[in-house]
């Protein structure tokens, strides 16, 4: 009886996800992190940063003084940054800036986010648009 409920219980075990975070000081970012955020919100502070393992992938998130969240892949590469207020220029891909400063000049992009074959944007109006890797528009995502 024990060994089967052994063997009914292992592929969970081995299969289950293992999430751990744990705060880290900003000076415990990947350099490029620490980089990325220093020049593009220079007049931000960090109020906190998270390190996430989840089974074999690490991912920071960063929290600003401004409500700005930043995600970063474990070499300190950006994946997602999600603000309440219009995210810098300089952060956005300059074929989607242009994009969306043509089609919609009185919104601003509050969040960015590089998945595996797109990137996502949301407007101040909550419309979430989709690109390709390029950059080249695709679609309004619903």
């Amino acid at each position: 009886m024990k060994k089967s409920l052994l063997l009914l219980m292992l592929p969970a075990l081995l299969f289950g996800s293992c999430t751990k975070e744990k705060v880290v000081a900003p000076n415990d970012l990947p350099a490029t992190s620490a980089s990325y955020i220093s020049t593009h919100f220079p007049d931000q502070q960090i109020v906190q940063a998270v390190k996430e393992f989840d089974d074999l992938k690490i991912t920071y998130t960063v929290y600003l003084n401004n409500g700005t969240k930043i995600e970063f892949n474990q070499s300190g590469e950006v994946k997602e940054i999600e603000g309440n207020d219009a995210l810098p220029d300089s952060v956005i891909p300059s074929t989607i800036l242009f994009y969306v400063q043509k089609n919609y000049p009185s919104e601003f992009i509050k969040n960015w986010n590089l998945e595996k074959t797109v990137q996502k944007i949301k407007l101040s109006n909550d419309i979430t648009l989709e690109f390709d890797r390029n950059g080249n528009f695709l679609r309004i995502d619903s």
